[in-house]
């Protein structure tokens, strides 16, 4: 091995169980590689077999949001440089073929030539508690969407006299109702065998309501507790604010500016110009749930926001299509959650407006009429399940004027 001189740069392929390192020069001159188990102690060995080398600029790691998680974490403890390696070059892995070792020293060669130049997600945060909220709210929506399927078509296939009993029932009271079936003991006869199944089932949909409402609430009170601006932005639901912040992550500072979230959202245009030709293509890459999120809250804004809707007029005026408009849309919701996230501002509490109104004796009907929105608006925003601000500082100027016109 030649002598080492200068920064040493390092690549981790991982896996389930064996994570396999390879380690370079600065002149990407391959030095050794070494195998390590997925422990604390694997962790260990391979970092002090690191250090034994040199001195280590960076290390690029595969997967540190799946396999590559625990590695990461224990090389960050240590004050290690760590960057997102997506895939090993195809080229280079034509050329030399494929196998652990050269997918680790491909990583390395990417830190080095400056391809991977991410920095991954801390995990170390609220964002990552959201991420595992979102993780069960959505298995268990789609447990529960399949066993109302699974539901109805026993219901479908039953006996007539039972289908034509249960089949017009809304769904809240045909699960109900299923729930309290009575059952013999002769299981071999296939009308028992269907009310079993059905009481069975609907027994599951209930648990997995509940289920749903307490994660529901909990990941509500996690993303307002991360950012309540976000949360309080003109479109933004629970759904839309949990992927946004969790595709930011817990520092979401690794983002270097508003064009690197876009690009990171999949709303940024991508330029395919040729010869005399400029022009830009739709991006197809990257976060889609985040870029689906984006799609929600300008679809929300376009139905809701006044400043949204004469800014779709004028581009219509222009001759913009409805795609192109709404890709500007996205890509200026963009730039705006970008600011939320890196730089959030501090948010006044709705606490105090129920006990405010209840003092002054004002009912939530005479409250939703000066307002002009539904009663239930005014319930879920006293209640903080679905903030706007904006609302609520016109309910709070309100109920101050009627306040100083009682006491004068």
């Amino acid at each position: 091995m030649a002598e080492i001189i200068g920064s040493l740069y390092g690549g981790i392929d991982t896996h389930k169980d064996i994570h396999v390192a390879a380690v370079i020069d600065h002149l990407g001159r391959f030095v050794q590689t070494r195998s390590c188990p997925t422990s604390t102690a694997g962790y260990e060995g391979l970092w002090d077999w690191m250090e034994s080398l040199g001195a280590i600029a960076a290390i690029g790691i595969e997967g540190t949001g799946s396999y590559g998680a625990g590695v990461t974490r224990y090389l960050r403890g240590r004050g290690v440089v760590i960057k997102e390696v997506n895939r090993p070059n195809r080229q280079l892995r034509r050329q030399r073929g494929k196998n652990d070792a050269v997918d680790a020293e491909a990583a390395a060669r990417a830190v080095l030539a400056g391809h991977a130049a991410g920095d991954p997600k801390t995990q170390d945060g609220i964002a990552e508690s959201i991420r595992l909220y979102r993780l069960m709210l959505l298995t268990f929506r789609k447990e529960h969407t399949a066993l109302i399927n699974t539901l109805r078509n026993v219901l479908l296939t039953g006996p007539d006299s039972l289908r034509q009993q249960l089949e017009a029932m809304p769904s809240a009271t045909l699960f109900r109702h299923c729930s309290r079936l009575r059952v013999g003991n002769n299981v071999s006869d296939p009308a028992e065998a269907t009310r079993a199944t059905l009481r069975t089932l609907a027994r599951q949909i209930n648990e997995l309501d509940t289920q749903l409402k307490e994660i529901r609430t909990q990941l509500t009170c996690l993303v307002t507790e991360a950012n309540p601006e976000l949360i309080s932005a003109k479109g933004v639901g629970v759904d839309s604010a949990s992927i946004l912040l969790v595709a930011a992550g817990d520092n979401p500072e690794r983002l270097r500016n508003e064009a690197s979230f876009a690009a990171l959202c999949g709303v940024s245009p991508i330029e395919a110009s040729s010869g005399k030709n400029s022009r830009h293509r739709l991006n197809r890459g990257g976060n889609r749930q985040a870029n689906n999120a984006l799609w929600r809250i300008a679809m929300s804004r376009v139905q809701t926001d006044p400043r949204t809707k004469e800014y779709v007029a004028r581009k219509r005026s222009e001759g913009r299509t409805p795609r192109h408009i709404l890709r500007c849309l996205k890509r200026f919701i963009a730039r705006e959650i970008y600011r939320i996230l890196t730089d959030p501002h501090p948010i006044t509490s709705v606490e105090d407006l129920r006990p405010k109104r209840v003092a002054l004796g004002m009912s939530m009907q005479v409250t939703a009429n000066h307002c002009g929105v539904a009663q239930g608006t005014i319930s879920r925003l006293e209640r903080g399940i679905n903030v706007n601000y904006d609302l609520a500082r016109h309910y709070r100027t309100w109920l101050d004027q009627q306040s100083a016109t009682i006491t004068t």
